[in-house]
């Protein structure tokens, strides 16, 4: 992928009209904190576009993220925020569950699991209601860089079994400090948006 231009192109609300953006759309799931906004900046090689925060549950809307007039990266709200009301909490769901039923150019959803514990209950439910969606959501093992080398077979095989993952489902461990996964991550994006082949190497927009 040849980063010619990013740029954070719809923000929506709980009572915002989601965008018709006509181009393929890749969705990123995962709880508050996971490291969505960081992994977003890392694959648009950008520090900042995604804001990224030591407080949980920041990210309260979806946002678009349009790449080459392309594609587009969306970032879902993070859920299982305890200092959010169950009120809020409760529209959040309503606004991805409306965004996962009724975007016509979503592609492929990823799920972020922090790979240093075992998937929480909100995490198992959330990949499971993203199956019931009618997706199978990529699994993206975050913060690698948190753990040692040996340990990342042994915490891999934690995860699958937890969320009892459908057979044959990628699991990529990622670091937003290494930038290790951001290629495969890559990789699998373009095969879903069915990218041209001339777009494949990966380096930094002027």
């Amino acid at each position: 992928m040849v980063l010619r231009n990013v740029e954070l192109q719809y923000v929506c609300g709980i009572t915002s009209k989601l965008p018709d953006t006509g181009q393929p759309e890749v969705a990123f799931a995962g709880k508050s904190n996971v490291g969505k906004s960081s992994l977003i900046n890392a694959l648009m090689n950008r520090k900042a576009l995604a804001r990224t925060s030591a407080q949980p549950g920041k990210t309260q809307t979806i946002n678009f993220y349009h790449i080459n007039e392309d594609l587009y990266l969306v970032d879902l709200p993070g859920y299982g925020y305890a200092k959010v009301s169950e009120e809020i909490k409760a529209k959040w769901g309503k606004m991805i569950e409306n965004y996962l039923h009724t975007s016509p150019m979503l592609r492929a959803v990823f799920l972020l699991i922090d790979i240093r514990h075992a998937p929480s209950a909100n995490d198992t439910a959330m990949y499971e209601w993203i199956i019931s969606n009618g997706f199978q959501p990529i699994i993206i093992a975050t913060k690698l860089d948190k753990i040692k080398r040996s340990q990342v077979a042994k915490q891999v095989k934690l995860l699958k079994t937890t969320l009892n993952v459908v057979p044959g489902t990628p699991v990529i461990p990622f670091s937003a400090q290494t930038k290790q996964g951001r290629d495969e991550i890559w990789e699998l994006i373009e095969e879903f948006c069915d990218l041209s082949e001339s777009r494949k190497a990966v380096k930094e927009p002027q």
